[in-house]
């Protein structure tokens, strides 16, 4: 069974992250002005090749399959997403940051989706707390997976990320899976590789009903 809470955490552990699936970054519908519905900022997890990861495109697809007719854009977070956690993590949100507030700037009607798994949650919740509250006001939803708060995996990144920002807390969901030793007690890296498909899709269905 699955859980959603506001997520703690810092970078995430040695997850030995295999993509299991492989797919295309794209857009779901083409526009005019250059201006998407919705801005999708994912952040992969660790290891994992450069993109949104196949936990971010897992979850894009099922939402751009739930909202047919919408524009919705998806921007991999450009970091390095390697074992140095801490630096990778603030290397993700410092890249992260300046997507959204430019994505902000230049199209302001646009609904911002903020979503990460693993270390790439940890990016997340970094960015929420440096983010403006007039930027943070354009971020529709926050989509994580796995967000690394477990305290083996806040050793791992040395106390460094903060929990995410509580004032985000109605518009985010934070799927942990039983079991997970990155987002819970105990259990093993086993669990953490298991969010595609079912919680990407259960996101996926909270994600659409903010946009």
């Amino acid at each position: 069974m699955t859980k959603s809470f506001v997520g703690r955490g810092i970078a995430s552990a040695p997850l030995l992250v295999v993509t299991l699936l492989s797919f295309p970054v794209g857009m779901a519908t083409a526009v005019a002005d250059g201006c998407p519905d919705a801005e999708v900022v994912f952040a992969r997890g660790t290891g994992e090749p450069v993109g949104p990861g196949g936990p971010g495109q897992a979850f894009f697809d099922a939402l751009t399959a739930q909202l047919p007719g919408k524009a919705i854009n998806l921007y991999p977070v450009n970091y390095p997403s390697t074992t140095d956690y801490a630096n990778s993590a603030k290397a993700g949100a410092a890249d992260e940051v300046a997507h959204v507030q430019s994505t902000v700037a230049s199209c302001p009607n646009t609904k911002v989706v903020i979503g990460g798994y693993s270390q790439g949650a940890g990016v997340a919740d970094l960015t929420s707390h440096e983010l403006s509250p007039q930027v943070a006001n354009h971020v529709a939803a926050v989509a994580l997976f796995g967000n690394p708060q477990s305290s083996y995996a806040k050793q791992l990144g040395d106390n460094q990320i903060p929990p995410i920002n509580p004032s985000y807390s109605s518009k985010t969901i934070d799927i942990c899976l039983p079991n997970d030793n990155i987002c819970a007690e105990g259990g093993s890296i086993i669990a953490h590789l298991g969010y595609v498909p079912d919680s990407t899709n259960q996101a996926a269905t909270f994600v659409a009903q903010k946009l």
